[in-house]
């Protein structure tokens, strides 16, 4: 798809785009939102550029395997839930350190997921259409 149009909107969409899941990442352990809308506010950015500038240059843009992210965020939410254990609490009870708590990390595990799973099967789905 060649459009300047698409191209130029993609530009100044992904940055804003970016900002806002975080936003609502941030947000979404008192309010509306958390990991799972955040991390598709964010796949819908990148999924935008690929489409704009093709899949590798949304590779290069991510700096890493959308299954690495995928691999890196399960590990994450798993973890978060074992941060208790050692003090004799059931596996993902709510633990806070400092002013960072494991919901926060399990939200961001999510997140990571959400953006690694479906930037996996943009991009499978865009090298299957270009083949």
């Amino acid at each position: 798809m060649d459009s300047l149009i698409l191209r130029t909107s993609v530009r100044l969409l992904l940055p804003l785009m970016m900002l806002f899941s975080i936003f609502i990442l941030w947000r979404g352990h008192n309010e509306p939102g958390g990991g799972f809308v955040g991390g598709l506010i964010c796949a819908v950015g990148f999924a935008l550029h690929a489409l704009a500038f093709g899949v590798d240059a949304m590779v290069k843009l991510l700096r890493a395997d959308p299954r690495s992210i995928l691999g890196a965020g399960l590990l994450l939410g798993v973890a978060s839930g074992f941060i208790g254990v050692p003090t004799g609490e059931p596996y993902m009870t709510a633990q806070w350190l400092g002013g960072l708590g494991t919901p926060v990390l399990f939200d961001i595990g999510v997140y990571l997921v959400v953006v690694g799973g479906i930037l996996s099967m943009v991009r499978a789905l865009m090298e299957e259409g270009a083949g």
